[in-house]
């Protein structure tokens, strides 16, 4: 079988397709040319990440793909329904990024506490000539210890994030559709505990929460998980983190709270129209930005290719299987 990551893969994993007898090709093709590459090559499997979008049109133009896997949690570049509905494979790998999240969520959330991302800013231009008046001005910072944590979502990453937070002494919530978690299962210095977490209904949560953290995909229907109803109800001075998606929040109500002091800072690795952020986001004095960085780590890389090699792998077998 024929395998196409076209945003790349693990070189580990690559090692174990070929030792199982795949053919692997890695060299990224630009998107316009993608479909004729693939038809030339007679590719069964297209492996992808967030770059590369596999929509109905490209699905319909190649006949010989048979699965579509994404190195990553969510779908949004994927024509998910129509690629099953036409009996193609999808896969993904959920759990593989879920700690690079994690420690992402907790790198903005030290650095908003700390005004570090302003500091950083300005000290190449005007450490050395004006130290004592920037000392002056980040030297307020608060503390995470003591604080509350809200997480909007309890899924893998979600829980993640708890961990951590739990890890700095902060006291957290969350609210999520569907999960009933009371405890999460913790590790620390070689010895496993439980630690009680409390589900809370989103008013609450956006009500008492010094920080918010949002690992949920918008509501569909263009209607935001983070809207204007919601900002209305934040605690005022929050601080704000996402690394879900761009659509997650209604960004003109963002701006409008960060100009305002309802949200005191934000910290944002997703946005809605990436590549190209909106400018007056990326230029506001409060918010702490990154480039949609999340799962982009070594270690999350190597698990994502594992368990992608293990799946198709697994789908080769079930196939094979199915032929006998």
């Amino acid at each position: 079988m024929r395998i196409h990551a076209n945003d790349g893969i693990s070189d580990e994993a690559k090692s174990l397709l070929k030792e199982q007898d795949f053919t692997i090709t890695t060299d990224h093709v630009p998107q316009e040319k993608l479909v004729d590459y693939i038809n030339k090559e007679k590719v069964d499997a297209l492996l992808v990440r967030s770059a590369t979008k596999v929509r109905k049109e490209l699905i319909d133009a190649c006949p010989s793909l048979k699965l579509i896997g994404r190195g990553g949690v969510g779908m949004d570049n994927i024509d998910v329904e129509y690629a099953k509905k036409k009996g193609l494979r999808v896969i993904n790998t959920p759990a593989s990024s879920s700690i690079s999240v994690a420690e992402l969520v907790m790198g903005h959330l030290f650095n908003l506490m700390r005004d570090m991302y302003k500091a950083n800013r300005r000290m190449p231009t005007e450490g050395s000539t004006a130290f004592k008046e920037l000392k002056k001005e980040y030297g307020s910072g608060a503390e995470l210890r003591g604080k509350t944590l809200g997480i909007i979502g309890f899924g893998r990453i979600g829980r993640w994030v708890a961990r951590y937070a739990v890890g700095a002494g902060m006291k957290v919530i969350y609210t999520d559709n569907s999960a009933t978690v009371d405890y999460i299962e913790m590790e620390f210095n070689g010895s496993n505990c439980r630690v009680g977490i409390k589900m809370v209904p989103l008013e609450e949560l956006l009500a008492i929460s010094d920080a918010i953290s949002v690992h949920v995909n918008s509501k569909g229907d263009g209607k935001f998980a983070l809207g204007e109803e919601e900002f209305a109800k934040m605690k005022p001075g929050v601080v704000l983190v996402n690394t879900a998606r761009g659509n997650s929040i209604d960004e003109k109500v963002l701006i409008a709270a960060l100009k305002d002091g309802r949200v005191k800072a934000a910290g944002l690795d997703v946005f809605m129209d990436e590549p190209t952020p909106h400018a007056e986001l990326l230029t506001l004095p409060n918010v702490c930005l990154s480039p949609h960085i999340g799962a982009a780590t070594k270690e999350a890389q190597e698990r994502v290719g594992n368990e992608l090699a293990d799946l198709l792998i697994s789908w080769r077998d079930e196939v094979t299987v199915g032929r006998g």
